[in-house]
């Protein structure tokens, strides 16, 4: 990397190439005279590196938009082309909908105009323009109030720019930002307020209406400005190193903006309905997602008296650290630890990290990343950030019963992984008392599930070791055992089932072909014993073959699927195979788990057989004390989904390359065409037609090119063709899913209840207050927890305050909930069959509150 590349990217960092010196103005000084240099002989080179700077490290925004303004004073039509460059980008960003491209750009536009390289009319120009488009989008007449989420979004623009130019445009167009700030809030007052109860992180939020009264993220942001207004613009958290050139920057020529414009947005549906309505508003969040709620996990005197407008920046740096260099997970940290702020930010940090890692309906990135930050983190800064963390970890913990279950499973996900990252060490013993509670409690399955994925990380006798200080604990680890062969030597047996397994033992080592060992299965097996004893011993004795390690599994699949498949070729034999699969790994539910998705990826069970096992009424039972059959449903579901998005993405590449073979093949025509009308001489006559070597290379030419086009579009149809049976197997697999849940759950929802408060109420003994302990009331108003919310997973005089029957029914329709949420994308397109099949007035209310919430449905259609 070059020197002026270098010192271009680490402005404000504390780095070698700046040396002592961590002065803003003295780095932007030694930047600019570098590029100085360099401008005449590496102009474009230039243009594209600061660009790329700005765009994917916001944070220095500022201080490239200062080095721009001093570069504006030297090379106006340098400056005039990066203008000019960021127009097009801005549009380009606008037209494809890529939300975070926009929300930076409009930064950089807003730094711009402080460092008086953009005139400040542009930049009102744009805000006027999104405030336009915004209040056409929700009048009722004029527009489509279902896209108000992309409405929102350019009204966030707005606002979000004010805490880096507001004290400049107020300066100098004050009349202009006084009728924007207008504008804004006329919007406010017409838009509807944003409430997804599906996407809250606690279900008591949902429960106690806290949902439904709060102020959503647009709100809360237009209040945070009217103070910031009301306090002059003043934020400390913005960096303003334009003030110390502002002297040198007023002689620079300020460029115009040209006009940019708003995509237009899809029409209502022509025939309004719940389902048409709800369709395109699924389709409108999930192109404008919404930063809807934040996690408060810590009381707010954690943040050193942050203000409102401070939180909000730092929040933004953060955010956009974690998207930028999603792929460079030390550089992350790095860049993390060294914000250009001056107060420490540890809590908030931990907050917005966990917020990413736990939001819903899925996180922007796959969660190890965090893992992965979180650890670098506590590695960058040792003294600080690790009891943060914990801290974190203990107030979460305290609400796990209230936690949305997606949430808990990524916490359970990421909590064993950080401790396999620092020894297993965690004070257990401060957590010990969840022996004490019934076998549901959600605290005392928070532990046993973290265990059990530790065991997998490590092995038994290591987590056994870092539970020493909390020994009774060890009665949550998984059992320490292999597979549970039915027919081993040991058991000293000769059983006729024992035969059989050593006969088929001795043809796999003998290498005996597929063939000969199914032709033995159905000429001396199956017509003597009968289908389960031959479904026994074939799955017992071949999975006990590959049981040594995942690659001894996987060969024994590959290589005697085709015996696997002869003797379960249907829907309830291949249920009796994974009850089968389950029973031989049931000390092992990774194993399990492995097992059955390596089985449906190569087609030995279907995910229906997975969904039918999965509510088998020996499965139902572990639905509240255990993840072992949700982690086999999850996947089931996913693979099935991956199988879609794979699909898709396949049809969109083969699409992209038909149209580019059609138009090869239509050049190589004209060219054909071309040379077989042209005039030649031939022995001094002339003659139609081209050199006959030429003519003949160009005629094969056309030829391979038509015959790719021809083959492109016959994989084409054969993905479609896939495609379509994947839509339909997707249909019949969510149709089955939420049967068998709705059928479930009528069984056992106690009659009556209509919300989940009165659920959780249904065995809520009436407990004396001990007065020398804190008020719940004071405890709530510490942890920012509503102050009637129940914190189920903490003791209360002893013993758990739900009953197993209450605690089994909210577990179930929180996975109910999950389930809808994650996969609504693909449930929307098979709404009006689940309407009419399951989701209809005799299904349980309750049931329907969690599809629907999942969904981001209306719940009144319920």
């Amino acid at each position: 990397m070059s020197s002026w590349s270098s010192l271009l990217l680490r402005i404000g960092d504390k780095s070698p190439e700046y040396g002592a010196s961590s002065d803003y103005k003295d780095h932007i000084d030694t930047c600019f005279g570098a590029l100085r240099r360099e401008l005449d002989h590496s102009q474009s080179e230039i243009l594209e590196f600061l660009f790329a700077c700005a765009e994917q490290l916001p944070h220095k925004i500022p201080l490239y938009g200062t080095l721009i303004g001093l570069i504006n004073l030297e090379n106006e039509d340098f400056v005039k082309q990066l203008v000019e460059k960021t127009h097009t980008k801005f549009q380009d960003a606008l037209d494809s909908g890529n939300c975070n491209g926009v929300r930076t750009l409009m930064r950089l536009l807003t730094v711009m105009m402080c460092s008086k390289v953009l005139q400040p009319n542009s930049l009102v120009a744009v805000f006027e323009t999104f405030l336009s488009s915004a209040a056409t989008t929700v009048d009722e007449e004029k527009g489509n109030p279902l896209w108000q989420p992309c409405a929102d979004f350019y009204i966030t623009c707005i606002l979000s720019c004010l805490p880096w130019g507001g004290a400049e445009l107020i300066e100098q167009v004050p009349e202009d930002i006084e009728r924007v700030m207008v504008g804004v809030e006329a919007y406010l007052s017409i838009r509807k307020h944003t409430s997804d109860t599906g996407l809250l992180f606690f279900e008591n939020d949902d429960e106690n209406g806290n949902g439904l009264s709060d102020k959503d993220f647009l709100e809360d942001l237009w209040d945070r400005i009217q103070v910031l207004s009301s306090n002059g613009w003043k934020v400390e958290s913005v960096p303003r190193p334009h003030l110390s050139f502002e002297a040198q920057l007023v002689a620079g020529k300020s460029h115009e903006f040209g006009p940019i414009n708003c995509p237009s947005l899809p029409s209502p549906p022509s025939v309004p309905s719940g389902v048409s309505i709800g369709k395109q508003k699924h389709e409108a969040e999930l192109k404008y997602p919404q930063r809807i709620h934040r996690l408060n996990i810590f009381p707010p005197s954690k943040n050193e008296d942050l203000q409102l407008i401070d939180r909000f920046v730092m929040e933004e740096y953060l955010l956009d650290v974690l998207l930028f260099l999603n792929g460079c997970r030390k550089e992350c940290a790095s860049f993390m630890v060294g914000l250009p702020v001056s107060f420490r930010y540890e809590y908030l940090m931990a907050e917005t990290i966990f917020s990413q890692l736990l939001m819903l309906p899925q996180p922007p990135f796959k969660p190890v990343y965090y893992t992965l930050v979180i650890i670098d983190l506590c590695k960058a800064l040792p003294g600080a950030f690790p009891a943060v963390v914990a801290g974190a970890v203990r107030t979460l913990f305290e609400r796990i019963a209230d936690l949305d279950m997606e949430c808990r499973t990524r916490l359970i996900l990421w909590f064993s992984h950080h401790l396999s990252n620092f020894q297993f060490i965690w004070p257990w013993e401060e957590w010990a008392y969840v022996l004490d509670l019934p076998r549901w409690a959600p605290q005392r399955v928070f532990v046993q599930e973290v265990l059990e994925r530790e065991v997998r990380l490590s092995y038994w006798d290591k987590v056994k070791q870092s539970i020493e200080n909390a020994p009774g604990l060890e009665e949550l680890l998984p059992p320490k055992g292999g597979p549970n062969f039915s027919f081993g030597a040991e058991d000293g047996k000769e059983s006729n089932e024992h035969v059989l397994s050593g006969q088929l033992n001795n043809m796999v080592k003998g290498k005996a072909p597929v063939r000969e060992i199914i032709s033995w299965i159905d000429e001396s097996v199956f017509p003597n014993n009968g289908l389960e004893v031959t479904l026994r011993v074939v799955v017992q004795t071949l999975l006990n073959i590959g049981s040594k390690s995942f690659t001894h599994l996987m060969t024994v699949l590959e290589r005697y699927g085709q015996v696997f498949a002869k003797v379960c070729p249907d829907q309830d034999k291949q249920v009796m195979l994974i009850a089968e699969v389950s029973s031989f790994w049931k000390s092992n539910t990774q194993m399990t788990a492995i097992a059955i998705d390596r089985m449906m990826g190569y087609r030995l069970v279907s995910n229906l057989a997975i969904v039918r096992w999965v509510f088998l009424a020996e499965n139902i039972e572990q639905f509240h004390t255990s993840d072992r059959p949700w982690e086999i449903l999850r996947n089931a579901v996913s693979k099935t989904h991956n199988r879609i998005s794979d699909l898709r993405k396949e049809i969109l590449s083969l699409k992209k390359s038909i149209s580019s073979a059609e138009e090869a093949a239509k050049e190589a025509k004209a060219e054909l065409d071309a040379a077989e009308s042209k005039l030649t001489l031939v022995d001094g006559e002339p003659v139609l037609g081209d050199n006959p070597v030429r003519l003949n290379r160009l005629k094969s030419h056309a030829e391979k090119t038509k015959e790719e086009v021809v083959s492109l579009q016959d994989s084409l149809e054969a993905k479609e063709a896939l495609l379509a049976r994947a839509i339909e197997e997707n249909e019949a697999l969510f149709l089955l899913l939420y049967k068998s849940f709705s059928n479930v759950l009528t069984e056992r929802l106690p009659e009556g209840a209509r919300t989940l408060h009165e659920l959780k109420s249904a065995q809520v003994d009436v407990m004396t207050v001990d007065p020398e302990e804190p008020s719940s009331m004071e405890l709530d108003n510490e942890n920012q927890r509503p102050q009637n919310s129940q914190s189920n997973g903490e003791k209360k005089g002893g013993a758990y305050n739900i009953g197993e029957k209450e605690q089994w029914c909210i577990t179930t329709l929180g996975y109910v909930k999950a389930f809808s949420r994650q996969y609504a994308a693909e449930i929307w397109p098979h709404i009006e069959k689940l309407d009419a099949e399951v989701l209809t007035e005799d299904a349980p209310s309750l049931f329907l509150s969690a599809v629907y919430s999942g969904l981001r449905r209306p719940i009144h259609e319920a």
